[in-house]
């Protein structure tokens, strides 16, 4: 016996609820509610927990024979693709790419799936017509005959065709047009998403089929559907980028097959999308005179290190309150090295208006920025430039102490490569080893001394 019952769905975070509601009480948003038909089977209850005479299960097994053996994966064309996932397509991986419309998510993996001529590959649009993809793909100006595609959106039919043709990998664009027939919904809701990803896996885990799945998000930037999509699938991973500018970053929100803090850097160009193997050169602007208020910061994401170049500019506050403006750096943060500068070095930036910029538009969550934040902030404010051979690595601690980076020698590695004269660092680092580079290490234990050497 089964009974068709009715809820009420989020079409934002999937909440639940058994009556209408105008806001959501998990995500707050205003009108977001669906009626959508929901089937609960009622389980047979054996509730008998008394001892009894059965045999050792066949569903349990012991840890120890479990084989620890490495993942297989598949190595792409793209190295900042292998980067993100962890050194290539893991087997059986069930994949999820969240993105803005037209940033690029369909040429990135319609160009990576041509890029594998010895691996047949079903590219499942539900979006576009073959017509439109095969426009795409001339393009590209790549050659693949083990490429198939196929332009439809029920479950069980895609499934009868991958069930013909075997494929090795399988990229659906996008799981929010999917629809299965087990779930009387519309194309894109919450039951519908949840349902068609659930099948999704199954299929990825039973055939060892590595699955991507392109997905939309809302417009507050997370991947549309329930939150329960992100925690059925292995890797979740974000391609951001600025309509005004031609980079792309190919971000790691989650990996259970690698670490989640790499990212791949790309270039938006007519014949599809470039890789990016030096970003030192496109993060740090090329000018001829040297001015005040720019310093060049030596960064770390994940196992790449970089080079990114901070703007300040600090003028004399028009208004009662000043403006405090940050672009690729955490406002906060900015908050709390004015407040260091202010008390700790006597700086009163309390009357000045700032902002700050990290060029070529990215976004810098490492913590070794902040001395090189805080060097372009005081050379706006001396109006004093800095030499652009300089650059800087440290944390900024809340009593105006520069404290200690991990990775050290990576970063000045990067430098010396790059041609700068001398780097700033804690000296606080003791693990690294900084006397073999031929670039002059320059160690500083506070703001003050970092001020004397450079002003």
């Amino acid at each position: 016996m089964s009974k068709i019952k009715t809820a009420f769905f989020c079409q934002q975070c999937g909440y639940e609820s058994a009556k209408w509601n105008g806001r959501c009480p998990s995500c707050g948003q205003w009108n977001t509610f669906v009626e959508e038909k929901i089937q609960k089977d009622i389980p047979l209850r054996n509730n008998n927990w008394k001892q009894q005479e059965l045999g050792p299960s066949d569903n349990i097994i012991n840890l120890a024979e479990v084989s620890g053996a490495e993942e297989e994966r598949l190595v792409t064309a793209d190295g900042e693709l292998n980067r993100v996932l962890g050194g290539g397509i893991v087997a059986g991986s069930l994949v999820l790419v969240g993105g803005e419309p037209g940033i690029g998510k369909s040429t990135l993996f319609l160009q990576n799936a041509l890029q594998l001529p010895h691996i047949t590959t079903l590219y499942i649009s539900g979006e576009e017509s073959a017509q439109q993809i095969k426009m795409r793909a001339d393009r590209l100006k790549i050659k693949n005959d083990q490429f198939f595609l196929l332009t439809e959106t029920s479950t069980q039919t895609i499934f009868q065709e991958i069930k013909k043709l075997r494929p090795q990998l399988v990229v659906i664009d996008s799981i929010q047009t999917l629809q299965s027939p087990f779930i009387e919904a519309a194309p894109g809701s919450v039951s519908q998403i949840r349902e068609t990803a659930a099948e999704m896996q199954r299929f990825a885990k039973e055939t060892h089929t590595p699955v991507f799945l392109i997905g939309h998000i809302t417009k507050d930037g997370a991947i549309a559907g329930p939150k329960i999509l992100e925690h059925m699938v292995d890797t979740v991973l974000q391609f951001e980028g600025d309509q005004h500018y031609s980079y792309r970053i190919l971000r790691t929100i989650k990996n259970r097959f690698g670490s989640t803090a790499e990212l791949g850097i790309y270039e938006m160009t007519g014949q599809g999308l470039r890789q990016v193997t030096n970003p030192s050169e496109i993060l740090i602007s090329q000018r001829e005179d040297e001015l005040s208020g720019v310093a060049i910061a030596s960064t770390m994401e994940g196992m790449r290190p970089m080079l990114v170049e901070v703007q300040a500019l600090v003028t004399q506050s028009v208004y009662g309150t000043p403006q405090r403006t940050a672009t690729g750096f955490d406002l906060r943060r900015l908050q709390l090295l004015l407040a260091v500068l202010e008390k700790r070095g006597g700086f009163h930036f309390g009357v000045k208006d700032v902002f700050l910029n990290l060029a070529g538009g990215i976004r810098v969550e490492d913590p070794s920025i902040d001395l090189a934040v805080l060097c372009a902030l005081l050379s706006s404010y001396e109006d004093i430039a800095i030499t652009g051979k300089i650059c800087f690595a440290g944390e900024v601690g809340l009593s105006g102490e520069i404290r200690a980076v991990n990775r050290i020698e990576q970063r000045i590695a990067e430098a010396e490569k790059l041609g700068f004269d001398k780097i700033f660092i804690s000296r606080y680092n003791k693990g690294g080893q900084t006397t073999k580079f031929n670039i002059e290490v320059v160690p500083v234990g506070r703001v003050d001394e970092v001020y004397r050497q450079l002003f």
